[in-house]
């Protein structure tokens, strides 16, 4: 998709102003289907007015949702928080295979009619439902995942054939709210071809890292009938909901943080209240006496700024990011 500024990019207000802790902090960004993650990126670098803009967790074109989006300090504060899981609300079909494991490419094979039609929902839920717990799943050859430098969707579209590696990850909760017959015909098959598919549509609950499309594609290998995605939407990212999410159009209208660098850190992690003294220190990039933390938590002084996220090791609690070092106000 393009990237040329629209006209709600230039409307009447101008990019927030301040200083950059001000303007440092996160979005959570409703993103558009036909969009990547960069093109996103690029978006709110002029909506803003900052190069320094970043996102944690990338959508395919196709998908919509949650896409959460470090501004100007926050983007360093992302790199802590890209652990955390994810909830999708999703649709797939059964009875054919494509090459991007989705609607948007060419079907690979389509399952006999009959093969597809003697299939039962109950076997279409059961076999998504399956891969519930922890998994070792193989990412979709058309992820970002590097291969010898190359992300893996560059190699498959200049027509190599990639297998990657499987990897552990964890489907927490997988329920399947419908389970449908339909009959794709030549008019509305598109590239995935036509005759009949069963539908189905499911929410998932999962660790960062997992491919919902590839549980499509496995959840179709179980049947014998191959299975691609058709329809994805992030309904939260950690602790960042949907029910937060701005669209780029209300964005440029009024460019405002979802939460600040403050608020952020202090509800992505545990608080561990520190005085002022302690601040600055931290701010000078010292450490300070453990107390019996475990895990990384926010130090907060007494004014609610979050001046660093902090974690104990030994005889120490050290930062691991700062985010108000000296200097900088």
């Amino acid at each position: 998709m393009s990237e040329t500024p629209s006209s709600a990019d230039t409307a009447a207000h101008r990019p927030p102003e301040g200083s950059i802790l001000q303007r440092s902090g996160v979005l959570v960004v409703d993103k558009p289907a036909g969009m990547t993650s960069h093109d996103v990126v690029a978006r709110l670098r002029r909506i803003f007015g900052t190069r320094r803009v970043g996102h944690a967790g990338t959508l395919d074109p196709m998908a919509t949702g949650v896409l959460v989006v470090g501004i100007e300090r926050g983007t360093k504060f992302l790199a802590h928080v890209v652990a955390h899981d994810k909830r999708y609300e999703a649709t797939a079909e059964f009875g054919a295979t494509t090459v991007t494991e989705d609607c948007e490419s060419a079907a690979t094979s389509i399952a006999p009619a009959a093969s597809i039609r003697a299939l039962r929902p109950e076997a279409v839920a059961a076999a998504l439902t399956s891969f519930c717990g922890d998994i070792e799943q193989r990412p979709s050859s058309v992820s970002a995942v590097k291969i010898n430098g190359k992300r893996a969707h560059e190699l498959v579209r200049a027509g190599q054939d990639v297998q990657l590696p499987a990897r552990p990850v964890s489907i927490h909760s997988l329920t399947v709210d419908q389970v449908e017959l339909v009959e794709r015909s030549a008019a509305d098959a598109a590239m995935v071809g036509e005759g009949p598919r069963w539908r189905a549509t499911f929410a998932v609950h999962c660790s960062s890292g997992t491919f919902v499309r590839a549980l499509a594609r496995d959840a179709g290998e179980a049947l014998g009938v191959g299975g691609y995605l058709t329809q994805l939407r992030r309904v939260s990212s950690g602790p960042f909901p949907l029910a937060e999410a701005q669209t780029l159009e209300q964005l440029a209208a009024r460019p405002v943080l979802t939460w600040t660098l403050d608020e952020a850190m202090a509800r992505c992690f545990p608080v561990r209240e520190i005085s002022e003294p302690q601040a600055q220190d931290l701010a000078l990039g010292k450490w300070l006496e453990p107390i019996g933390l475990r895990g990384v938590h926010a130090a907060v002084d007494p004014r609610g700024r979050a001046i660093a996220l902090i974690e104990e090791r030994g005889s120490r609690a050290a930062s691991v990011f700062v985010a108000r070092p000296a200097g900088m106000d």
